[in-house]
């Protein structure tokens, strides 16, 4: 069984060239994006159409609640159980996202942690509401130094999770990654394409329009929609998403208005910095200049049989060949 990636940073043209791809292949996209997965993030995740959804199969979008968790482990274990239904519907899955941590964890497998402790997850939680999330990670520096160095003291949800890792273990997090034997990566892709642009200035531009189109969509609308919840609050994963939470910020009143747009582009850029350091790590990966193939893809060249594409893509065509389930 044979599994197609299809990566890079936010605004690259992911999603448009999964959808050129299903015109011509019998596919069904795996999304692996951490924002997708949740009802009510629309706007602000780029999440497919309706119409896209109708014409083209997509897993992994819409099926958690907004104050429901979500992980790597997950994302494995949901595509482990889709590959196989996929391919034997004579299919082939396409994984689609840019949330490298997942992407990450089917390459490599993950290593052996300790299942999530509901009791202990509560009694964090309840430390941060009085003492703060700080005081929290200035703990963790005492006990797992080098987890707390790549954390942000507002980063809840990884310190509440470090914390509960070496308290259940007595190990901290990081020597986990470092000695754990991790779980066989039996989900790993045969090929990973990835749209990474040649001139970061382009990126940039793509990046400004999208956001700002975004709020004239409604984003805020959406966010303000979500504010209304009784069990919605800042600290969710949902909520710290880039775009939500600047728009949050400004509904709040702790960040200004007139600020929104640069804070929402600010955030969106470091996303897709972040994202082009994981995927350099990613030293397998098939590259394709994301700028050319935006050009190449508002041209009638889709439309062409994938024979007749430009040479620069036919890698990626002789991998959608050989990842149909009936060869």
């Amino acid at each position: 069984m044979a599994l197609i990636a299809l990566t890079g940073p936010t605004a690259s043209g992911k999603s448009a060239l999964a959808m050129a791809l299903a015109a011509h292949w019998p596919l069904e996209v795996v999304s692996i994006d951490s924002a997708l997965v949740y009802r009510g993030l629309d706007i602000g995740s780029a999440k497919p159409s309706a119409a896209e959804r109708l014409q083209v199969p997509h897993h992994l979008v819409d099926i958690c609640d907004i104050t429901q968790p979500y992980s790597a482990a997950r994302c494995v274990a949901d595509v482990a159980t889709l590959a196989p239904q996929i391919a034997a519907r004579g299919r082939i899955a396409l994984l689609t996202g840019g949330t490298m941590l997942y992407l990450k964890a089917l390459m490599e497998g993950l290593s052996a942690l300790p299942p999530a402790d509901a009791d202990l997850r509560q009694a964090l939680e309840a430390r941060a509401a009085t003492e703060g999330w700080p005081a929290l990670h200035a703990q963790l520096q005492r006990l797992d130094p080098a987890t707390a160095a790549r954390l942000k003291p507002a980063d809840s949800q990884r310190i509440q999770r470090a914390l509960e890792v070496v308290m259940l273990t007595g190990q901290p997090m990081s020597d986990h990654h470092a000695q754990a034997p991790r779980q066989a990566a039996l989900l790993a892709p045969t090929s990973v394409w990835s749209l990474e642009p040649t001139d970061r200035g382009w990126l940039h531009q793509r990046i400004d329009q999208r956001f700002a189109a975004m709020l004239q969509a409604g984003l805020v609308d959406e966010v303000r929609a979500l504010q209304a919840v009784p069990q919605v609050n800042a600290d969710l994963p949902a909520i710290r998403s880039v775009g939500y939470r600047q728009v949050w910020d400004s509904l709040s009143g702790s960040e200004a208005w007139d600020t929104l747009h640069a804070r929402g582009v600010a955030a969106t850029r470091q996303l897709a910095k972040r994202q082009l350091t994981w995927l350099r790590s990613f030293s397998a990966r098939q590259v394709l200049d994301a700028q050319w193939v935006c050009d190449w893809l508002a041209t009638a060249g889709p439309q062409q049989a994938p024979a007749a594409w430009p040479a620069p893509l036919q890698g990626l065509v002789a991998a959608m060949n050989s990842a149909q389930p009936w060869r």
